[in-house]
């Protein structure tokens, strides 16, 4: 069985690293023909920082194919990316592709396979804000409807699925493949000066992560945000690991007199693992990801999430992620909340989130989809 897994932006990047090890213990104790993979790096992602050093502290295998897409708006990079990428399907010719989360790879690579007929399987399935003014969410409801096999994260996701009719017979629990790279790797940071480097100590500061173009690319947004912020770093010093994008945006903001203040410390943007150390170790963490919400879930770090809609429901309703959505003051008082209270957040892993999706993935693969391929 010939597989292309591709990959184009950080998140995959986490997703997928856990996939690999599971094919390569799968062939290493297999008897039957070896499942074989090619990788695929569409180049969504492309500077250093956003890629590059995610693939080695993920021990990633070099990619076989990088299509160099780069960056563009929506319409460009999906278009870009069905060209080049259909290429390769012709010239490999695989049984199955892979894709994984809401990317823009994802959704490009599920379309030129499926106009192929090519089988399509997408791991983190069935998520739904039930907003689509997010991109994100396009493409995970185009990515579900075009694909023969959808591994979900939670029975959350399943119900998803199943209420926009797609057959019970194409999904397939498996649990959070990024909580595997979570758990592989959270003992290789003890080593790691992150804190020291920073004069941060344990639970001695918050962490914020801002991304998604509504909250960074529109400038009332961002600069909201940033004066909670500021309001919260008067109490806790706040690190913000910022693209270089966002931090130009701050500068055309002119916001200079805050970004001064000792406690609020914008770095450049960090690899997996020293993130990991910042994010297991911080008081709390304010964010617009959605792995990140699934990581401080896992980890029992207090999450506040600055999106308008519910993307990991699991989270909200475990009790560690609280939606704060673009109210500045709502933000604030959430924070203070978190400094003011005594009791301590406890990790909450939701059921089958145990570091062993990916096993489940190949598991399902050998046996559920091997038999319906060309092999």
């Amino acid at each position: 069985m010939k597989i292309i897994l591709v990959v184009g932006a950080r998140p995959n990047f986490m997703k997928v690293a856990p996939l690999i090890r599971a094919i390569s213990k799968y062939n290493n104790a297999s008897k039957a023909k070896n499942i074989g993979t090619i990788l695929v790096h569409t180049g969504q992602h492309y500077d250093y920082e956003m890629s590059q050093i995610f693939f080695e502290d993920l021990e990633l295998p070099r990619p076989d194919i990088h299509l160099g897409i780069g960056s563009g708006t929506h319409a460009e990079q999906t278009g870009k990316i069905m060209v080049e990428f259909e290429k390769v399907l012709l010239k490999e010719k695989p049984d199955l592709v892979i894709v994984f989360g809401d990317v823009n790879s994802t959704l490009a690579a599920a379309l030129a396979a499926v106009k192929l007929h090519i089988p399509v399987a997408h791991v983190e399935a069935g998520l739904r804000s039930y907003d689509k003014t997010m991109p994100e969410e396009i493409n995970r409801l185009l990515t579900d409807h075009v694909s023969d096999y959808l591994f979900t994260t939670s029975g959350y996701d399943d119900d998803n699925l199943s209420k926009e009719g797609i057959p019970t017979e194409r999904i397939f629990c498996v649990g959070n493949i990024m909580v595997d790279s979570l758990l592989h790797c959270k003992d290789m940071t003890a080593h790691l000066d992150t804190l020291s480097r920073l004069r941060l100590k344990k639970k001695g500061y918050a962490l914020l992560t801002l991304h998604r173009p509504s909250n960074v690319d529109e400038k009332d947004s961002l600069m909201n945000i940033m004066i909670a912020i500021t309001k919260i770093s008067e109490r806790i010093p706040v690190v913000f690991p910022a693209h270089p994008r966002t931090q130009k945006m701050l500068k055309e903001l002119s916001f200079q007199s805050p970004i001064t203040n000792h406690q609020l410390l914008i770095t450049s943007p960090v690899g997996y693992l020293n993130f990991l150390n910042l994010e297991m170790n911080a008081k709390f963490v304010i964010t617009d990801s959605g792995g990140i919400q699934v990581e401080t879930t896992v980890l029992g770090v207090p999450c506040l999430t600055v999106l308008g809609s519910p993307v990991w429901t699991i989270t909200h309703r475990q009790g560690t992620n609280t939606l704060v959505g673009k109210n500045s003051q709502k933000l604030v008082e959430e924070a203070l909340k978190i400094l003011t209270s005594k009791s301590k957040s406890e990790p909450k892993s939701p059921a089958l989130w145990d570091g062993k999706a990916a096993e489940r993935i190949v598991a399902i693969l050998t046996l559920k989809c091997k038999a319906n391929l060309k092999v």
